[in-house]
């Protein structure tokens, strides 16, 4: 006899977010189960894979076999969301999915939340072109409606014969035409929720951008006053507004004096939470996991000052591991993926005692990553 917790937690997406969740999952009692297409999965390593498209029955009908199925990323196909449907619990679920993998809907459905966003525009047919940049100030960012990420799937423009050029090349899908704001910093927040309505918060991070990837996360993040409580309070609004069950991150732009815009919506762990892996507290990949099992929640913010730094594949370049490796306060996190220029194949996170060190040293493992 045991009275040990056991559960089974069912994962759309077999990557390295996957890998991640499931390594949380498995100290508290919780086996995870993915199904992924790719043969060479990171999740293989630590979780039970099922090889097979994502629309697989016979895939679909393990994962109907668990307690509860989460999500690795956005762009799982709705047919299998609907092939679980009323089978096992899909958290978050599919409504709050097709909202946040369309940038139309998403900022629409932001705006009806409270929140801010930049200045928009719809971009469904040529004709949506007219007027459009002047409508958003004069310059902005036209991304796909959907499948962008990591800087794919968007350009910027600041005239009618750039946006025009620039619809064409993007293939002339749907798009959202973004104004460009004079922010001074972009930072991020995650919110989880469980399905009882248990609310909890992460940290308020500062994240740096290189060619549309993200390079680094730093917590805490350099904000003025109020700054933080203000990204929860609308990550609150949101997270109830949209029904949350899960786990979901929040990216603003901070303009001058603290007010923050909602830039993009994430429904699951994210790539600037992963410095709360090492920083002492709990980390992103277990309050999702605990959300969508409805475990206890609390906030998971770090307990000392840490940051991240993401290892992306440049060619004819290597980072210096053995000087990473002498730096104190550093956590390697590789995810056995395939080298390919461009490609997120592990991140760096660094923990300090102060600010002022962590500053100090992550200038340092910044020059040790190409």
């Amino acid at each position: 006899m045991t009275d040990q917790p056991s559960a089974t937690l069912g994962i759309l997406g077999g990557g390295q977010l996957a890998q991640m969740l499931a390594l949380a999952a498995i100290p508290l009692g919780v086996r995870p189960v993915v199904l992924e297409p790719d043969a060479q999965a990171p999740a293989r390593l630590c979780a039970e894979h099922l090889h097979a498209p994502y629309t697989d029955p016979a895939g679909l009908e393990r994962l109907a076999q668990c307690d509860v199925v989460t999500l690795e990323f956005e762009n799982v196909p709705v047919e299998a969301l609907d092939a679980l449907r009323g089978r096992v619990p899909v958290r978050p679920g599919a409504d709050l999915l097709a909202r946040s993998k369309h940038r139309a809907r998403e900022k629409a459905a932001l705006r009806e939340a409270g929140a801010k966003t930049a200045p928009f525009v719809v971009i469904e047919q040529a004709a949506d072109l007219q007027g459009a940049l002047r409508q958003v100030g004069g310059r902005g960012i036209l991304k796909t409606s959907e499948l962008g990420y990591d800087g794919k799937g968007q350009a910027r423009v600041s005239s009618d014969f750039e946006l025009g050029q620039a619809w064409d090349d993007l293939g002339g899908v749907p798009c959202v035409l973004e104004g460009l704001v004079p922010f001074e910093r972009e930072v991020s927040l995650a919110v989880a929720r469980s399905a009882a309505g248990g609310l909890a918060f992460g940290p308020l991070v500062e994240n740096v951008h290189r060619n549309g990837i993200l390079r680094t996360s730093v917590y805490p993040a350099q904000s003025p006053d109020g700054t933080e409580a203000r990204a929860r309070d609308m990550a609150r609004a949101v997270a109830e507004a949209w029904g949350l069950e899960g786990l979901m991150t929040l990216e603003f732009f901070q303009l001058p004096g603290g007010e923050l815009l909602v830039n993009e919506v994430a429904p699951r762990v994210h790539n600037s939470g992963h410095l709360t892996q090492d920083g002492g507290g709990v980390s992103q990949f277990e309050a999702q996991v605990r959300a969508v099992l409805g475990l206890p929640l609390a906030d998971f913010a770090p307990l000392l000052p840490c940051a991240m730094v993401n290892y992306v594949g440049v060619e004819g370049a290597v980072p210096d591991w053995a000087a990473i490796d002498a730096l104190p306060g550093t956590h390697v996190h590789l995810y056995h993926k395939a080298w390919r220029a461009g490609r997120k194949l592990g991140h760096i996170n660094l923990v300090a005692p102060d600010e002022a060190t962590l500053r100090e040293r992550l200038r340092v493992l910044e020059g040790l990553i190409p």
